[in-house]
């Protein structure tokens, strides 16, 4: 596994191979891998003839109060479970590299970023939009994987590629969880042990959601008070946000009657936890 940190070598790399017809995958990341990184890479391993994952942790994405300086940084170990599961390049770009003296330019999805975790951290779409176009340019993939678990950000990217025609295929992975249900994150390591129990609540919150859809409830309100009421059930859970979406562009429903998406953002002591569910309501009878 080679591990490259020159933006002008990864894409020499990537353009040899491409010179010889080979497909490229790309797992972007900022590192702290965990199993649901794992499942991206295997995915991705699956689909391409060589697969880079990049390791960058972006500060464009961080706000001025955000956790950018104590965000984990396992190298060894990152570069450990991508060996393993059969990466062929580790890109592993400085900040410098990436934002070098005089950078200046942006990418902003205004309608697709407003809502959400877009008004809740107002600058980090647009540092996510500005480091994935980067990556895709340096990289050049056919593929790149995104987990569902950041669902309005896998959304904002599809988004990005259409309206950029960047020619990359995004593929959506599902939410990889732990046993009781808690999403995969890298900041789940900051949970106290009584936290981490808590944690759960978010999804079994936005389960009780999809039960009240599978049962034909198609009022949004009521669906997202049912979500709501589990969660300030736990004093200790701050809700950010709790919504009943519609799946592509993220706006809010008042009645739900096909595909919805529930999403979900709480703070728990010093974690800020998000997660999804995907739910189909079911056919009304004429």
């Amino acid at each position: 596994m080679k591990i490259v940190r020159s933006p002008s070598v990864m894409t020499a790399w990537s353009e040899g191979l491409q010179r010889e017809s080979v497909r490229i995958g790309l797992v972007p990341t900022m590192g702290a891998l965990h199993e649901g990184h794992r499942a991206l890479i295997r995915a991705a391993r699956l689909r391409c003839d060589a697969l880079a994952v990049s390791i960058f942790v972006n500060p464009t994405e961080f706000g001025p109060r955000e956790d950018l300086t104590k965000y984990p940084r396992p190298i060894s170990r990152d570069r450990a479970l991508c060996k393993k599961e059969g990466v062929d390049v580790c890109f592993e770009p400085s900040v410098q590299a990436m934002y070098p003296e005089g950078f200046q330019t942006t990418v902003n999805l205004p309608t697709i970023a407003r809502r959400w975790e877009g008004e809740v951290r107002p600058h980090h779409f647009s540092g996510v939009a500005t480091v994935v176009t980067k990556l895709f340019g340096i990289v050049r993939p056919q593929i790149a994987l995104f987990g569902q678990k950041d669902f309005q950000q896998s959304a904002l990217v599809q988004q990005l590629v259409k309206d950029l025609n960047l020619g990359v295929e995004i593929i959506v992975h599902p939410t990889v969880r732990e046993a009781d249900g808690l999403a995969m994150s890298s900041r789940n390591v900051y949970l106290s042990p009584d936290d981490r129990i808590l944690a759960v609540t978010l999804y079994r919150s936005l389960r009780a959601g999809a039960e009240r859809i599978k049962k034909g409830i198609a009022d949004g309100k009521s669906v997202q008070a049912v979500m709501r009421q589990v969660i300030t059930a736990e004093p200790a859970m701050t809700i950010d946000y709790l919504g009943v979406c519609d799946p592509y562009t993220l706006e809010p429903l008042s009645t739900v009657t096909s595909r919805v998406v529930l999403l979900g953002a709480v703070r728990l002591g010093p974690v800020r936890l998000i997660d999804n569910v995907l739910v189909t309501a079911p056919r009304r009878r004429s």
